[in-house]
């Protein structure tokens, strides 16, 4: 644990911002989770960091302020900031048609009834798919939490390292490596739920998103966003494999057993799929990253596009990704999704917070987390970043939110 100084402490209290550490503490004594990375930045100043636990239980090795972590879906803001930049220079725009990027899914057959069986009716979708639909989920196929037939099909096409942690947990699930190409075919196969623009489904528009923003420049999406984004803010290691001269400071992946009371490694350094290029790098889940590389890109878009004297995007764009794109109806429906609660909305890559309903982040914040526990917010009203890394595939969903509240109640200016 470290602090800066009184006088560079972001106006936050010295002795309530130890709550956060005491917190992070009971959380390893009741085995909640078994260590962590924190970072606190406001006003311009690292006002408080903690590094606490094992990055390897079973092998005693203790946790490192550059331990590398699974961020999965803190993936997805990544990605959609890095399609912005190609809206920015003309080779896409939001609203025109997609299809030929995405030849596969030119022929989509939409289920009549999008809550009945899988081989139902269908008739032809006559709304073109966009990049603002792919951008905010609304692309027409996806998951969403419910018992519906669609929604455990759609599990299944998890391509990745999604796949890979669902399997390694227990879950009965297909594992569904296949390259780009490939997986692009078989979703192209698939019955949708809905038409373009209609709903928010989760996840699998992330993934689809990589493949299109790869086939528009003609890049790997690995290289695409070494370029764009992780060189130009020095994001040293942040991408989709660690390689071998890293793997010392990669974590275990851990979960819950299927009985929920036993904390297990799924996912070792020593044989992980991180540890070699994917064959499917996943736009949805698939990058690893540290704390202070996510801190660099949460103070890119605090910073309205640019960190430093680096500028990724204009303030425009970062203004837009982070406004909530969904009308009522699609929040309604969206409500109970994966990180979503009643006050908040989508923009691209990330929920928008619309009202204050708790104590942490007010409106016009943003946020998105993690299946493996990771979490981070940026609060433009409060010129703050947040950002909170540790590995429990389906683990305690308060810590976050606890997380939140212990920053923000600190806060003293």
């Amino acid at each position: 644990m470290s602090f800066q100084d009184e006088a560079g402490l972001g106006g936050f209290s010295r002795s309530r911002l130890e709550r956060v550490t005491r917190s992070l503490e009971g959380y390893l004594e009741r085995e909640e989770i078994l260590g962590a990375v924190t970072r606190v930045f406001r006003h311009g100043v690292l006002a408080h960091q903690v590094t606490l636990g094992w990055q390897d239980r079973e092998n005693l090795v203790p946790m490192q302020p550059d331990s590398i972590f699974r961020i999965m879906s803190m993936t997805k803001p990544v990605i959609a900031a890095a399609a912005l930049t190609l809206v920015e220079e003309g080779t896409l725009r939001l609203d025109d048609p997609v299809d030929p990027w995405l030849p596969e899914l030119a022929d989509r057959q939409i289920l009549l009834d999008p809550d009945g069986p899988l081989d139902g009716e269908v008739y032809p979708s006559l709304t073109p798919i966009t990049l603002r639909d792919i951008l905010t989920n609304r692309l027409g196929i996806g998951f969403h939490l419910g018992r519906v037939p669609y929604c455990a099909m759609t599990l299944d096409y998890n391509p990745g390292p999604l796949s890979y942690a669902q399997r390694n947990q227990g879950h009965p699930r297909k594992t569904l490596d296949l390259p780009p190409d490939e997986w692009m075919a078989e979703i192209g196969k698939l019955p949708w739920r809905y038409s373009p623009g209609e709903y928010w489904l989760y996840n699998t528009a992330s993934d689809i998103l990589g493949v299109l923003l790869a086939r528009a420049t003609g890049m790997d999406l690995a290289k695409f966003l070494q370029q764009r984004l992780f060189e130009p803010l020095g994001m040293r290691d942040t991408g989709f494999v660690v390689p071998a001269e890293k793997l010392d400071r990669f974590t275990v992946g851990y979960a819950l057993d299927s009985t929920g009371q036993k904390i297990i490694a799924i996912d070792h350094p020593a044989n992980s799929f991180y540890a070699r290029p994917p064959i499917f790098p996943s736009g949805a889940a698939g990058l690893v990253s540290t704390a202070d590389d996510y801190l660099k890109f949460g103070r890119m878009l605090l910073g309205k596009g640019k960190v430093d004297n680096t500028r990724i995007l204009s303030r425009k764009a970062v203004e837009l990704m982070t406004t909530d794109q969904l009308n009522s109806e699609q929040r309604a429906a969206a409500i109970g999704g994966p990180g979503f609660g009643s006050n908040q909305g989508y923009g691209f890559g990330v929920a928008t917070i619309n009202e204050q309903t708790q104590l942490g982040p007010g409106a016009g914040a943003y946020t998105w987390g993690g299946a493996y526990g990771t979490h981070w917010v940026a609060d433009p009203g409060e010129d703050l970043v947040i950002v909170l890394l540790y590995q429990m595939m389906s683990g305690p969903q308060h810590i976050s939110e606890d997380f939140n509240t212990l920053v923000y109640q600190a806060i003293d200016d």
